[in-house]
Formats: structure tokens, sequence, C-alpha cells
């Protein structure tokens, strides 16, 4: 940092000289190092020197809400940022509870970006609109742009892909997963330049169109440092093979479809390709796999730690024919067609497993068996290290929680998704209440949770009194009064999102959160029994706070339908459609 800079952001005092009692290159050099976006920020706060040295030293910043902030407000803050990573609408608009139109478009960010930040390289976008106007103001204002990574982005079709295929000369990065796109087909694929060659990641697995093969062989064919590749269902096992010839180190591989019957001949030079995958650490897609090819694959499993078989429909006897070749693994991902037979494959298979996902095939069809309690059981006894476990389920005993949290103590991640609303032990009858207040007693370093079931405030004084690390809350059907949400807000000192959906959470819940919401990221209400008094008092008493309630037109006007508050340094927003009212 130079004489001039320094002068100009820090007027130094004799407690700042103390603290900062070495070169400002040495520090700037040493900052280079931290790459927590928390820990940056703590050595912010140190004095005016330390101040400064982070300010024009850092190159990354991430935005937890885009709303938080304005883009005005971070390049005066930061000068010298190369990577943003920007989040939009509320997590609980993954499930429809946030209307069409209701903001976080990315335009405007990007308009003042260009002219504060034309050297940026990467942007990374989550639950963002996202227009094809903007993709192509994206690709044109920024020369040396390298990375773009949408996940669950909305707004954009294939259109602007292909803006970015043809003007981003220098692109590593394009990284597409679960948006609502407009899919126009796979023409964009074809606009890369034939002189393009710079690519290292590549995923395209969400979109459902067919490529041009021949552009895409092309295109793998010329990018030598291809480490991750992902494809969609439309490229065939022959297609993958004749890919895989190409970039043998790939460490990232989302096959096609696998389906396609194929020759003696052919199914050999699969084989061999995926067993020339010595340096894959992680498989995914296996769109609509057959049991004939889990031996091919197995053979591209030696070195694997993540597994993701989210969308591969597989029976238990074909998941335990699969995990036996995936000695390493740590993170697995599967649908619950694999039954309790294929979880207690897992436990057999895989004793250093930290991350567990089952997810349903079928959520709305209730007659079909899915997993229970006992393959639960199963894991947790055979996975001691697990921290991390998302379990969608029909039926849960608190007896089998109680069990999963004692044999894995090292949770940091729980979240229990019982399908039937307002379910109770089904052994029993009582509420799950002794089973989540067993998580949260055992498993001290719990920082998100998520609880189902039948729950009355009892859970929720025993997250009070245990979960004293816990920072995401997710709640959804349940709770008896206005005192569960109270214990929650005043026992967890650490907690910075809290989602409720469809409780019996009033005013006094609300309002009794006031000396927690600034130091919270967010707070989510939506179908409890808050009122648009109560939001008003909340507004009135937290002017730093955006009080944000999103009006259903047939509702009463005296609730609030959807209650959405948040901090900002920024203040009420300009871009809020007629049905979100700000308060």
């Amino acid at each position: 940092m130079s004489v001039a800079r320094r002068k100009k952001d820090a007027s130094g005092g004799e407690e700042d000289a103390r603290v900062s009692s070495f070169p400002d290159e040495v520090l700037e050099h040493v900052l280079v190092f931290l790459k927590s976006h928390k820990d940056r920020s703590s050595v912010s706060l140190v004095c005016k020197d330390w101040y400064a040295a982070e300010r024009w030293s850092r190159t990354h910043v991430f935005i937890g809400n885009c709303y938080s902030v304005s883009p005005q407000i971070l390049v005066r803050r930061f000068p010298n940022i190369r990577s943003i990573t920007l989040k939009g609408k509320p997590r609980f608009s993954d499930f429809n509870l946030v209307p069409p139109h209701w903001g976080a478009d990315i335009h405007s960010w990007l308009v003042v970006l260009a002219k504060a930040y034309p050297f940026l390289e990467e942007l990374r976008l989550k639950r963002m609109t996202v227009t094809d106007e903007s993709l192509d103001f994206l690709a044109t204002s920024f020369p040396n742009f390298r990375a773009l990574s949408l996940v669950s982005c909305d707004g954009f079709s294939t259109d602007g892909l292909a803006s970015i295929a043809t003007h981003c000369k220098n692109l590593t990065e394009m990284d597409i997963q679960e948006n609502d796109i407009l899919d126009l087909g796979g023409h964009w694929l074809s606009c890369f330049p034939e002189s393009f060659s710079s690519l290292e990641i590549l995923n395209f697995a969400s979109l459902n169109s067919e490529v041009s093969f021949d552009a895409l062989e092309r295109l793998v064919s010329r990018c030598k440092s291809l480490k991750v590749l992902k494809v969609n269902k439309c490229v065939s096992p022959e297609q993958l093979q004749r890919l895989l010839v190409k970039v043998p180190n790939l460490v990232d591989l989302g096959t096609g479809s696998l389906l396609q019957e194929l020759t003696v001949r052919q199914f050999a030079e699969v084989k061999s390709a995926l067993g020339n995958c010595k340096k894959l650490h992680t498989l995914s897609g296996l769109w609509e796999v057959t049991s004939l090819y889990i031996p091919a694959l197995s053979l591209a499993c030696a070195n694997l730690t993540f597994l993701n078989l989210s969308y591969a429909v597989l029976q238990n006897t074909e998941l335990a024919q699969l995990l036996a070749g995936c000695p390493q693994l740590r993170r697995l991902w599967v649908l619950d067609t694999v039954e309790d037979k294929g979880l207690e494959a897992v436990a057999s298979a895989c004793p250093g497993l930290e991350e567990l996902r089952v997810f349903p095939a079928a959520p709305y069809e209730p007659d079909l068996s899915g997993v229970t309690e006992s393959g639960f059981v199963a894991v947790s006894r055979g996975c001691p290290n697990l921290r991390y476990v998302l379990y969608f389920c029909r039926r849960m005993t608190n007896a089998a929680v109680e069990t999963v949290a004692k044999n894995c103590p090292n949770f940091t991640h729980f979240r229990l998704c019982i399908m039937n609303p307002c379910e109770p032990d089904y052994l029993t009858n009582d509420p799950m209440d002794e089973g989540f207040g067993a998580v949260v007693k055992h498993c001290s370093k719990i920082q998100r949770l998520a609880v189902s079931g039948l729950l009355t405030d009892r859970s929720f004084e025993y997250i009070g009194l245990y979960a004293k690390n816990l920072e995401t809350l997710s709640i959804a059907f349940a709770g008896s009064s206005d005192r569960g949400m109270q214990y929650v807000l005043q026992g967890c000192p650490k907690l910075r999102k809290l989602e409720i959906r469809d409780c019996p959470f009033g005013n006094a819940a609300l309002l009794s959160g006031l000396e927690r919401y600034e130091q919270m990221r967010s707070l989510w209400m939506s179908a409890c029994r808050v009122t648009m008094s109560a939001c008003r008092i909340l507004a009135r008493e937290m002017p730093r706070l955006n009080v944000e309630v999103i009006k259903d037109p047939e509702g009463d006007e005296a609730h609030a339908d959807k209650v959405y508050v948040y901090r900002s340094v920024a203040g009420p927003r300009t871009d809020a459609p007629p049905f979100v009212l700000t308060l």
C-alpha cells in the first residue's frame, strides 16, 4: 500500500502505530493468505492501518444478501475486487414461497461494477434474476472475465450463455446448476471460438436440450486444462467415452444417460475410458443408469471422495455394488429408492463418510417405502464421523434420532425432513421433542439445524438451552406458542438465519427479537400469526433493519402473510414490486 493511499485511508495514531509496527507491504502480503471472509472482516476491525491494508488487498467479496449493501457502497469500500459471490432471494424461494418478479436482479450491480471493476474476473450468483441482456453486458464489459457460476437463478435463456461463449476469450469456468432457464437448444455450445482453449470447468448437466456433440468434442479436445466436465442426459455412453479419452486429468465428472445398449466392443471401450480416470474424486450424473453399467463405473471410483447419485434411481443392490469400489468416500448423495438396505450397505462400505444426503425420489407419492429410522440408525453406527446429514423420510422415532446423535457427536449440520407435516413418533405417538433435544444435547458443534415432525415448544426450549453454536435454523409446521420462537432468540447467541413457515408464532414472538435481528443476517416468517401492526413496530424500533411484507392480494389486510427482515447498510431497496411493502 503506497504512502499516499495510507494517508488517505488512515490518520494513524499512536495506538495504530503500536499495533502495526511493520511495513505496509509486509502486512498486505500476510493478508493475501487470509481466505476466509470472516477472518478478513475481523482483521479490518483491529485498527485504521489494518482496515486500510485489508481494504486495498482484498480481491474477493462474499455478499449473502444482495440487498444488505449497495454496489455503490461496495466499490467505495473495496477498490480492487476481482471476484464476487452474491446471493439474492431468500432460501424459501426454492419452495415457491417467494412470488415471481420479487427482485434480486443482477443488472444494476453489473452497471456499477463495469465502471469500478473493469478488471473483474469471477462472478458467482445464487438465487439471482439474470437476463440475457445482463449476460451479454457481462460478456462485453469485462475483458479479463474468467469464471461464471449460476446456481438456482432465473430470467435467462441459452442465448445468454451464447453471449458468454462468444465474447469471454479467457473463460476458465462455466458452471450452470439448477437454474430456471429457458432452454432454446444446444446452439450456445457452438459459439466458443475455434481458437478458444482455456476452459477448466464446464457444467451444463441441468440443461435439457441436445448440444452439438461435434462442437463439444472439439471444445474438450482444445481445452487441455479441463478438470471438471459435467454433461447433460443427452450425452450417450459412447459419446462420453470419446470425451474421456481426451481429458485423462479430470477430477470431477458428471455423466450423461447410461441406458444405451452397446456392442461388446463399445462397452469395453467405455470401461477402459472410465478405468483410465485415475484422478477422479467426484462423480455425478448417472441419469437413467442401468445395472449393466455399474461394473464399468466402479473402475472410476477408487479415489472418489464425493459420489452424487441424487438423479440416479438405484436399487440397494446396485448401490452396494458401486460403493464396494469407493474406499475413500467422504460425501454421498442418494435417492431414497436405495431403501434401508442400501443405507446398510453405506454403513458397511463407507466408514469414513462425513456427509450423507438422502433425497425423496417421489415426495408426493406416500405409498412408496423410501427410507426409515432403521437405515438412519444403521448409517450412524457404521459412519461415526458423520458431520452433515440431510435425511428425507416419512416416519421417525425419538429413540432413533437420539441413537444417531449419540453415535455421531460431531454433527455440524443436521437436517431431518419428515415429509408428513406434524408427524409424531410413529411408535409412541409422542411429539419429536426428545429426539431433537438429544441432537442439540449430544452434538455441541451444530451450526445448521432443520426440524420437522410434531414438535411442541419443548423442542425449542432444548435448542435455546444447548445449541450455542447454532447459526441457521429452519422450522416448518412446528411449535405450540410464541414461547417456542422466544426460546431460540434468547438462547442461541450465534444465530444468523432463522427461517420459519406455517408455525403458530405471532407478534410477541416477532418482537422478542428486537435486540437480536441486527446481529443476524435475516429472518423469514410465512403463514405465521404476525400482524402488520407488529411489523410496523419492528420497523420503527429498528430503523437499520429492512422490514418487508409480501402481501397476498386475497388475504387479510391486517395480516402479514410473509415477513422478510434483514440488516442493510443501504437502506430500503428501490426496486420493490407493488406486492412487497417496505415498512
